[in-house]
């Protein structure tokens, strides 16, 4: 069984929703590294919970935009892609001993998708790739319950609404869900990331059954509502012809596809907070 959470950072709120007219989709191998860094909420200091990190080799406690573009490697399949997206990392608490094992992680999926009225496509003035040395955060790490009655459409209904999860095939083949279980419905309208992270808890079923929830994310948050996500850019976009419309990130002429085998074995250049993550252990890192 896999557990995939996944976000949609919001930066606009557009009055109407249209068809996604520009996107493509990353693939992201398992993390270049986890440990507690966040470079935007805590520059040059330790994270206080562990992140799953992906993307450039060059991620670090002070990483900027240019450090960024000076990565080796990237553990994500576009090599002009040296930008960075990290996330908490899932931990089993084991029921019988109170004890942490950390969750193996089975990578990452980025969807890039340009929508709403502002799109050229749509009549608007069209929208713009993110500039160098953008930061995006998604998601408030102390959240531990819902809020905001869905669809109010507050900035802070939508940003709770961001925030998903679900068990893949939990609801496949029923109404308003795809072959793997997610529902079909469609994103907010407006410029934004999707991250799609899978998590193996496979290895833990015959280690717990029914209630009390036995997985807890690495921000000590048992409900999933503190799960966050962030994003440094360090990448252009490619969104002109019908094939780079339709997702297919080789057709674009500046991206140059690496085998998974390439991208896969791409690791940080250095791991500042060396620590025990692996666990089973008495608490979490931090």
């Amino acid at each position: 069984m896999l557990l995939k959470p996944s976000f949609v950072a919001i930066l606009a709120s557009l009055a109407s929703v249209q068809v996604a007219n520009a996107w493509f989709r990353l693939a992201c191998s398992t993390p270049l590294v986890q440990e507690r860094i966040d470079p935007i909420i805590s520059p040059g200091q330790t994270s206080q919970h562990l992140h799953s990190i992906h993307g450039g080799s060059n991620f670090s406690k002070d990483m900027t935009y240019n450090t960024a573009r000076q990565s080796s490697c990237t553990s994500c399949a576009i090599a002009q892609d040296l930008s960075n997206y990290w996330t908490p990392t899932l931990y089993f608490k084991d029921p019988n001993t109170g004890q942490f094992e950390k969750v193996p992680n089975g990578g990452l999926l980025v969807y890039y998708q340009n929508r709403g009225s502002a799109d050229a496509s749509n009549g608007g003035k069209g929208l713009k790739a993110f500039p160098a040395g953008f930061r995006m955060i998604s998601g408030d790490p102390r959240k531990r319950s819902k809020k905001y009655a869905e669809g109010l459409g507050t900035q802070a209904e939508l940003a709770e609404r961001a925030i998903k999860s679900t068990c893949l095939r939990y609801g496949s083949g029923n109404t308003g869900y795809d072959y793997y279980g997610f529902p079909t419905t469609d994103c907010e309208a407006g410029l934004n990331l999707f991250y799609e992270i899978t998590w193996d808890i496979s290895a833990f079923s015959n280690r717990w059954k029914g209630k009390p929830w036995p997985f807890v994310w690495s921000n000590s948050d048992p409900t999933g509502y503190g799960w966050h996500g962030d994003f440094q850019n360090a990448i252009d976009h490619c969104n002109q012809t019908p094939d780079q419309l339709a997702g297919k990130s080789e057709a674009c002429p500046y991206f140059t596809v690496l085998p998974a085998t390439t991208f896969s074995a791409c690791r940080a250049k250095t791991t500042e907070v060396v620590e025990p993550i692996n666990g089973p252990m008495a608490k979490l890192p931090g």
